[in-house]
């Protein structure tokens, strides 16, 4: 099993999406990114931590590659646009990659550039790579929020 982390806007819709993906074994949401010990909900809405709302996900590389999980990246967020998901503005909602070692630095790099040049998005993509730092489990009733409240399908 192998690990990611990706943020893409409020994490209840990227974990309900991810945790839909064959070869998704594990989802949970936290913040990362930031420089506050063990950040509240409060704190990181508060704009004052530099956390960001993510993701870590526990998956089967012999499914899903890293790149494919990149791809789903891509289709369950707007990657164009800075500190920004739909309604929801402010540096913890941007869109990330935070890399766990060289390789997922790479092929996020490369899924990037190939995206560009496909001509997916009209603008370019501004996520952020960058080595992932400690990753801060969210409060327990953020752990499959929408599931929970019995949403079934969330929007991307």
């Amino acid at each position: 099993m192998e690990k990611a982390i990706f943020a893409a806007g409020c994490f209840w819709g990227v974990e309900l999406n991810f945790s839909k993906v064959e070869g998704v074994l594990e989802t949970r949401v936290g913040y990362t990114g930031g420089d506050v010990t063990d950040p509240t909900y409060e704190q990181v809405c508060g704009k004052t931590t530099g956390h960001a709302e993510a993701i870590e996900i526990l998956y089967d590389p012999a499914i899903i590659s890293y790149g494919d999980l990149l791809e789903k990246l891509w289709d369950f967020h707007d990657p164009t646009t800075l500190n920004r998901q739909g309604p929801d503005v402010g540096t913890q909602y941007r869109s990330a990659v935070f890399y766990l070692d060289d390789e997922q630095k790479a092929a996020a790099e490369k899924s990037i550039a190939e995206t560009n040049r496909s001509g997916k998005f009209t603008n370019p993509i501004v996520t952020e790579v960058t080595a992932a730092s400690k990753f801060w489990p969210a409060e327990e009733y953020h752990q499959k929020y929408l599931e929970k409240k019995g949403i079934t399908i969330a929007c991307s």
